[in-house]
């Protein structure tokens, strides 16, 4: 049986320095290295991963490349007379993961959409790249859609900011079901404030 492009697709992204997807990321890094934080742009960098996440080329649908720094958070140090290992300075890392921020950040910029979902697409030493795909639940285009009718529905309102997305409910530790998941449901704050 033929293998379809998607394939050929996925597979150049699995080995990037055999298929000559690092050359390529080599280049267009130097690009976005210059541009914003948020960009909007034309069309899905990786078409298979896109596809897979929900993405139609269609009316309604918005595909956007977020840049967010690499690394643990930075603070400002503690004006104490203290050593330095008891300043809580380093080693802060964010309770989200980066691409739970980057979802946020395009959500943010493009209120009148709701983040779908999102994929890696590069890296380097100080930046990592993902590409978000937004939907406007409210576009005659999207509402017609059996598929994608979902995401207009008032409940599904800002579901990136209540990390309701795929990389949401990851950071949240929904993924895994059963035994030892018994504080995380409905949700880690809720629980806790069961007993009171």
């Amino acid at each position: 049986m033929a293998k379809s492009m998607y394939a050929y697709v996925r597979e150049a992204w699995k080995k990037p320095s055999e298929s000559g997807v690092r050359a390529l990321l080599w280049d267009r890094m130097q690009q976005w290295r210059r541009e914003g934080s948020v960009v909007r742009i034309e069309h899905p960098t990786r078409i298979d991963r896109a596809r897979n996440l929900g993405y139609k080329a269609k009316q309604g649908i918005v595909m956007v490349r977020v840049k967010v720094r690499r690394g643990g958070r930075r603070r400002s140090r503690y004006v104490r007379a203290r050593r330095s290992a008891r300043m809580g300075v380093n080693r802060l890392t964010p309770g989200k993961s980066l691409k739970r921020i980057a979802e946020e950040r395009a959500s943010r910029k493009y209120p009148n959409m709701e983040a779908l979902n999102s994929y890696w697409v590069g890296q380097d030493g100080k930046q990592k790249w993902f590409e978000v795909i937004l939907v406007d639940g409210h576009h005659p285009s999207v509402k017609s859609d059996p598929h994608l009718s979902w995401i207009g529905k008032p409940e599904h309102r800002g579901r990136a900011e209540r990390g309701k997305t795929s990389a949401g409910r990851k950071g949240r530790g929904l993924r895994t079901r059963g035994a030892g998941t018994e504080k995380t449901r409905p949700s880690i704050r809720s629980h806790a404030n069961q007993g009171k």
